[in-house]
């Protein structure tokens, strides 16, 4: 028995649900939209609000030389060719047409300049006028009540439902569900005449979960995502016959702040300042460690490896991107001080060492060239010997799960039995896998999440209606 019936049911409201929702809407007369919190966006809406696009107008307008193949080749690199190449190749592809559709269609507002994210070759990634994914969320959701779509909060799914060829022609979900408590709520059976688009996000909150993919993941390591973002959505595409895909595969962000919860406002800092226009130093070993623009799993990879505290220090002419900036001062995420000195006595650190280390870092500056750790030297990176200087203590939090279950180019979920699509189930956004492979580049996931969103919205709503 069904309780309700709509020709797209939408399982999740982040960016590629919601992305989802507005281009089937277009196609077919009723949608919905099913979210398990009591509000709406998710990891979007917390998220950094960096957009990844290739050949976009403003690139241009700043004469930088990009591609679509640079950034896919650049997305190969980070991912060690672990990725999905033809999944890869569309996020490249299609960001700048993605881009454009935000702004054009939804009113999406971007700042007039550039940032240079690590791993990236070239500077291609957008930034929402709010420095928040919350800058696309809100738009989003403006638009799903012009299209009158509707979102129902608090409704946990339960069970994707199969008919009898194996198809899925349903879902069961739990309404007034209050998280995590799984037994809360009441059940109820809505049917989809067309197909489920499932958009649940990752499960980097799931700590036990997380754990038996990758067990160095233990409980007490920090995560930077909302509380919802666990794997039960996961695990029930997994039950419905989804091929799992790099399960393991999961990102730490190396940019986080030592002295707040969760993302934060250190960690835009970081990338937008402390990394690109700054210099990371190990406080035991009052040493530079790794390039600052390298992507996130080297940049981890040498945190950990080192096994110590460090920290990202930038001066006056390096912190003007960093747009959180205010915030992290009023909040003691960044510390400001007025000399090297001041700076060095604060972090408990030897100032002559500290000194000969941002010299030698200086003079790399100057040479206009990294021949012992390779990090790019662009026009606007200068030597660091203006103060105030700013400091940021980092630590590694989980982020990002690259793994998820299998679709192919039409967001059409796979089959693990025989790798044929499930009939009319579709996916998009953290929940898949294979795009990203073994690292995902910072500021690409918007682009993922929107461009297969959009893709399985299309799709979803142009299957034929059952009777």
């Amino acid at each position: 028995m069904w309780h309700e019936e709509y020709d797209v049911v939408i399982i999740g409201s982040g960016f590629a649900g919601l992305a989802a929702a507005i281009e089937a809407r277009k196609l077919c007369s009723s949608v919905v939209v099913l979210e398990k919190m009591a509000v709406p966006g998710g990891n979007s809406t917390i998220s950094g609000g960096l957009f990844a696009a290739a050949g976009s107008p403003l690139q241009a307008d700043e004469n930088i030389k990009d591609s679509p193949e640079l950034m896919l080749a650049d997305m190969l690199a980070a991912g060690q060719n672990f990725n999905h190449r033809d999944l890869a190749r569309i996020v490249a592809e299609r960001s700048t047409e993605t881009l454009l559709w935000t702004i054009n269609e939804l009113g999406v507002e971007y700042k007039l300049n550039l940032s240079h994210l690590g791993g990236h070759s070239v500077p291609r990634s957008h930034s929402t006028a709010n420095t928040s994914g919350a800058g696309i969320i809100r738009p989003m959701l403006v638009r799903l009540r012009e299209m009158e779509i509707p979102i129902r909060l608090k409704t946990c799914l339960t069970q994707l439902i199969a008919d009898e060829h194996g198809d899925i022609e349903g879902v069961e979900v739990r309404e007034n569900y209050i998280f995590p408590n799984r037994e809360s709520g009441a059940p109820k059976r809505i049917r989809a005449r067309r197909a489920v688009v499932m958009a649940t996000g990752g499960f980097s909150q799931d700590k036990a979960f997380r754990a038996i993919q990758n067990p160095s993941l233990s409980e007490n390591i920090e995560c930077t995502n909302h509380k919802g973002a666990t794997a039960e959505s996961l695990i029930l595409a997994l039950k419905a016959g989804a091929t799992p895909v790099q399960l393991s595969m999961i990102q730490l962000g190396p940019w986080a702040s030592r002295d707040e919860e969760g993302f934060g406002v250190g960690s835009m800092f970081s990338m937008l300042a402390g990394f690109p226009y700054g210099i990371l130093i190990d406080l035991q070993t009052v040493s530079r460690f790794v390039n600052e623009q390298a992507d996130r799993k080297l940049l981890v990879d040498a945190m950990l490896s080192a096994g110590n505290e460090a920290i990202a220090i930038v001066d006056e002419m390096g912190v003007h991107q960093a747009y959180t900036l205010d915030q992290c001062l009023k909040r003691g995420v960044v510390r400001k001080y007025g000399s090297l000195e001041e700076l060095a006595m604060a972090n408990q650190v030897p100032l002559l060492p500290l000194k000969h280390t941002i010299d030698s870092y200086n003079t790399v500056i100057e040479q206009g060239k990294d021949d012992k750790f390779g990090k790019p030297i662009p026009r606007d990176l200068h030597p660091i010997k203006h103060p105030p200087y700013y400091c940021i203590r980092l630590i590694s939090k989980v982020h990002y799960c690259m793994g998820g279950i299998q679709i192919n180019t039409q967001a059409q979920v796979i089959r693990i039995d025989d790798n044929s699509p499930i009939g009319r189930f579709y996916a998009a956004g953290e929940i898949i896998g294979g795009v990203h492979g073994a690292s995902r580049l910072g500021s690409n996931s918007i682009s993922e999440c929107l461009i297969f969103g959009r893709i399985a919205g299309i799709n979803a709503a142009s299957e034929a209606p059952r009777p």
